[in-house]
């Protein structure tokens, strides 16, 4: 459940309050009956798991690239077809 600041425009009281996304927002002062105003403020943001560090996705091996270490290895290789690797034969009469 989220916290929202609030503080009061007449007499500066100010507080947090937990509210859920669907609650309306506070108007009045709890202490002076006054008009509330929501305060916003920077937020603290935590980045857990991999994948955000430098390091998290660079090969522990430097003499194979990060694409083809983690793919499938398989048994038969790409070669070229026959015909597109001899020239094409004309007919000559």
């Amino acid at each position: 459940m989220p916290t929202y600041q609030y503080a009061c425009t007449e007499c500066g009281h100010a507080f947090e309050q937990f509210q859920n996304f669907s609650d309306d927002t506070l108007t009045v002062c709890p202490e002076c009956e006054g008009r509330l105003r929501k305060l916003f403020s920077a937020v603290g943001v935590v980045f857990k798991g991999s994948g955000f560090y430098r390091t998290d996705s660079r090969p522990s091996d430097k003499s194979e690239p990060a694409s083809t270490k983690d793919a499938p290895k398989s048994d038969s290789t790409k070669s070229e077809t026959p015909a597109a690797s001899k020239p094409k034969e004309t007919a000559t009469t």
